[in-house]
């Protein structure tokens, strides 16, 4: 199994739940189909660099996984019926990826619980 990072844009007519309901849809498209959930990011609202559907802000989702390479083209195919998709990306990821991503990921993890204690001393 190789690992993937696939980043979308969800256009930004959506609400709060709807945006959540399409993350999860193809968080569920995944795991039903054999991949393994890692990560799961949510960017929030950004503008764009340019238009595109005559938007120019939109919400970024990050989902990182395993799976094998056939599930991408079906879920690519997904992505392109989807009227809420603007753009995705679906990379795969080296072993110098994933060593970077991990790192990423645990020093978010690091400065959230620094955060969280510093508010609690605070208190």
């Amino acid at each position: 199994m190789n690992q993937y990072e696939t980043v979308f844009i969800l256009t930004p007519v959506l609400s709060e739940e709807q945006m959540k309901e399409a993350v999860k849809k193809y968080e569920d498209f995944l795991t039903s189909n054999g991949a393994e959930m890692v990560h799961r990011e949510n960017w929030g609202m950004r503008k764009m660099a340019y238009p595109i559907q005559k938007k120019s802000s939109g919400f970024y989702q990050v989902l990182e996984y395993k799976s094998e390479g056939n599930l991408i083209s079906r879920l690519e195919v997904d992505f392109k019926r989807d009227e809420r998709i603007l753009r995705f990306l679906t990379v795969k990821l080296d072993k110098h990826a994933i060593a970077y991503s991990e790192k990423r990921r645990k020093k978010i993890k690091e400065a959230k619980k620094e955060e969280k204690e510093a508010k609690s001393s605070s208190n």
